[in-house]
């Protein structure tokens, strides 16, 4: 690994995120809210700082021509380091509102990751804090290397194995050849649905500046809101169900949008057989649950199907936003809604999780051993969309799932210990790798937050977020004695 290579990657990304940091304050001046400059003004100088000493004082004489030639491993550092670092100049700006450091980092990061874990107690902080942690949801929701790929031109040639180190998904033919139009493609419809939803919640009665922070954390599948009480507050159905077209469109495939819609064949929707099973596992937890509150919990069907099509599509889509406090369902809803957490989004979405392709390729794999025990002849092959998967892709899904659930049984024994809790350990362990936001519980429940755990639980969270939105793979190999060969 050549840290000239990583160094340069980085010392652009932390230039360009400099002067991202300096947007809230257009938002201060417009509210005349003068108070509030200051923090994103020296977020975005020491952002720009480090940048320039990643370029000139670490490697005063390497090019960004370097970049053309980078190595998987050094594609893995650079993607560690990048979400890190900008998590960090995320939660800058919180420790000029009284936040403790660990609080700060824990808001940054919940917000880059598009988790939507919160610590905030109140929610009457200037509208600059306000529009911050929705956009640096928008910003991370499609991923950080997706953005500088479709906008550097440095990254044009090195964008390939960027793009497998942030999102290492299941599948190998996730992108064109022309790597840098593919991230543009997928940044466009990104930014024309988020001004869809941000137009469709305005004309619906919600308030610009609402509309527009519901729009980010919306199609970033992060979950952030100005109100108190996330989308109940503004006890609307019409606005319920426009976030739930939005957020089905955030779980689903983004590359698969943008080839329909280039294409102009809605049939490749159906035809893809990730989306049909998304689709599908929806309607059906929807259904159950649906049924449950209209016979349990005395539910008129509208509200029943409202309340129930909503939560199912928050909880699997990871954006973790609530129409209303489901913690007041009775045991069986909140168990559909636990398996939920679990069901997840489509691979190159914006959602998190395990994602529904790899659980396809899962039971497919199940499927054919079990097959082999009565015919141990058979030579048989699992495709996906009628196209043969490699065994290697096989393989790194079975690793994948492994250590997702063990990382999902280690951080909840930790945290049911810490805490004292374990319900809060087994929910909002998961709710944190798979980067969803809200568990199961008062404490951390869909009307809670996470500002009464120990600062250790908190660490753990911030860990978690961070790892689940690297996907673990590239994690881990930073823990492989091989990767440390440097140069």
């Amino acid at each position: 690994m050549r840290l000239s290579y990583v160094s340069n990657a980085l010392s652009l990304i932390l230039t360009d995120i400099g002067f991202v940091t300096f947007i809230p304050t257009l938002l201060a001046l417009y509210y005349k809210d003068y108070n509030s400059i200051l923090p994103f003004v020296i977020a975005g100088i020491l952002a720009l700082l480090s940048g320039i000493i990643f370029k000139y004082f670490v490697n005063k004489k390497s090019s960004f021509d370097s970049l053309n030639d980078i190595k998987r491993s050094e594609a893995l550092m650079i993607v560690s380091l990048s979400w890190i670092t900008v998590s960090i100049i995320a939660a800058i700006p919180y420790l000029f509102f009284g936040f403790s450091p660990i609080n700060a980092l824990f808001e940054g990061v919940s917000g880059i990751t598009a988790t939507g874990a919160t610590i905030l107690e109140r929610f009457d902080y200037p509208k600059a804090l306000l529009f911050w942690r929705s956009f640096t949801q928008w910003l991370g929701g499609m991923g950080i290397i997706v953005l500088f790929v479709a906008i550097l031109p440095q990254f044009a040639v090195a964008g390939r194995q960027m793009f497998f180190a942030e999102a290492p998904g299941p599948t190998e033919d996730k992108f064109t050849p022309r790597i840098k139009n593919t991230a543009s493609a997928l940044w466009i419809i990104y930014a024309i649905m988020t001004l869809l939803c941000a137009l469709s919640l305005w004309f619906a009665g919600m308030n610009p500046f609402d509309a527009i922070c519901n729009a980010f954390s919306t199609l970033s599948a992060g979950g952030f809101s100005p109100h108190a009480y996330s989308i109940a507050g503004y006890n609307s159905k019409l606005i319920c169900w426009i976030i739930i077209f939005f957020m089905f469109t955030s779980g689903a495939s983004f590359v698969l949008q943008s080839r329909a819609l280039t294409r102009r064949k809605l049939s490749l929707f159906w035809k893809s057989e990730e989306f049909r099973y998304y689709t599908i596992i929806l309607l059906l937890l929807s259904s159950a649950v649906c049924a449950i509150l209209y016979i349990q919990q005395n539910y008129n069907i509208l509200d029943a199907i409202t309340a129930s099509v909503y939560q199912v599509l928050s909880l699997a889509t990871s954006t973790g936003s609530a129409s209303e406090n489901f913690q007041l369902w009775t045991l069986d809803a909140k168990i559909l809604l636990f398996i939920t957490m679990f069901a997840s989004s489509c691979s190159g979405s914006a959602g998190g999780g395990l994602k529904i392709s790899r659980w396809i390729l899962i039971f497919k794999y199940i499927k054919n051993e079990l097959y082999k025990i009565l015919h141990p002849k058979a030579v048989l092959t699992i495709k996906l969309d009628n196209k043969v998967v490699a065994p290697e892709v096989i393989r790194q899904t079975i690793f994948f799932a492994v250590c997702f659930f063990g990382l999902w049984a280690i951080t909840a024994i930790l945290l049911a210990v810490i805490e004292q809790n374990f319900v809060l350990g087994l929910t909002a362990s998961i709710s944190a790798i798979g980067d969803i936001g809200p568990g199961l519980g008062d404490v951390v429940g869909p009307m809670g937050n996470y500002s009464t755990l120990k600062p250790l639980s908190k660490l753990i969270f911030i860990f978690d977020m961070l790892i689940g939105r690297l996907e673990i793979i590239p994690f881990l190999v930073l823990f492989h004695k091989d990767f440390w060969n440097i140069k």
